[in-house]
């Protein structure tokens, strides 16, 4: 009897390119049909859906979904009992309550009068306006928020990235509720089964993967055998770099996988340790 497959939820819309950039990395390609919603995985065993990510927080707590990338933002916004197995730090954004400038005073919200508060995060917008204490009412939006002010709302609940697109419509940030991005959750019954529990583990070992490798550069240098203590005591390697003697034995071959953003820093201080032949590649994968 053949084993079930591991049910995936990829989210459509926003989050899509980068998750989709993501499993192609790590060597799951999802190969999209036209106007199609099951992508067909080139990996055997998964069973793969692409849905909004609002259902794919709900699909999963219903167990109708193995595992799924969705936002931190509606997994909070929906109160689901779920397992988050990793963070890929891909499509941050800010939850904001927002006004316009006119109505602030001394850059807050009043609290002398009544307020029409708008949003997609019912919940989260309700928890807000009983913990800040103003004297509100909620009002659904279903996209495109950030026009109901003035005249139909006083105040939202949004998700931003940058703020660009509320100070384009004269709003101003008033508080910030969370911070989210996207993640990737499992329903917990599906950790309990032995065969699911090992594919959850070998995705998620696949994709930290490539999120480490995203961060770090592979750079080798070739130094002089009496300087070679100075130029391992500056990288900042993983572990410990690994070195091979050059041919003729004149001087050792270094090589490390650096954090990426050091690279501006840690280029001049080898250079000026007796490194030579400095060379920096990308690397796709990193397995600790």
């Amino acid at each position: 009897m053949a084993e079930a497959p591991l049910r995936l939820a990829v989210p459509k819309g926003r989050l899509q390119d980068g998750v989709l950039r993501l499993l192609a990395d790590a060597g799951l390609e999802l190969r999209l049909p036209p106007r199609g919603y099951r992508p067909v995985c080139s990996v055997d065993g998964f069973e793969v859906k692409l849905l909004k990510p609002q259902n794919i927080v709900e699909m999963l707590e219903v167990g109708s979904r193995d595992v799924g990338f969705a936002g931190a933002d509606w997994v909070a916004e929906l109160d689901a009992d779920l397992v988050e197995l990793l963070d890929t730090g891909l499509d941050p954004v800010r939850v904001v309550a927002a006004a316009p400038h006119t109505l602030l005073v001394d850059r807050a919200l009043p609290t002398e009068r009544h307020l029409v508060v708008a949003s997609e995060y019912e919940r989260l917008t309700r928890r807000w306006i009983a913990e800040v204490g103003i004297d509100a009412t909620f009002v659904r939006s279903y996209g495109a928020t950030e026009v109901f002010p003035p005249e139909d709302a006083d105040c939202i609940v949004d998700n931003t990235a940058t703020g660009s697109t509320l100070a384009a419509n004269g709003l101003e940030i008033v508080a910030e509720l969370l911070h989210s991005t996207t993640r990737l959750y499992a329903h917990p019954a599906a950790l309990e089964s032995p065969h699911k529990r090992a594919r959850i583990e070998q995705l998620v070992l696949l994709v930290r993967s490539v999120l480490a490798a995203r961060e770090r550069v592979l750079l080798e240098v070739n130094v002089a055998a009496e300087r070679l203590s100075e130029i391992i005591a500056v990288l900042p390697c993983m572990r410990q770099p690994t070195v091979a003697q050059l041919y003729g034995e004149d001087g050792f071959a270094v090589k490390a996988a650096v954090p990426r953003a050091s690279l501006a820093t840690l280029i001049p201080q080898i250079k000026a340790r007796g490194g030579t032949d400095i060379l920096v590649s990308d690397v796709h994968q990193i397995v600790p």
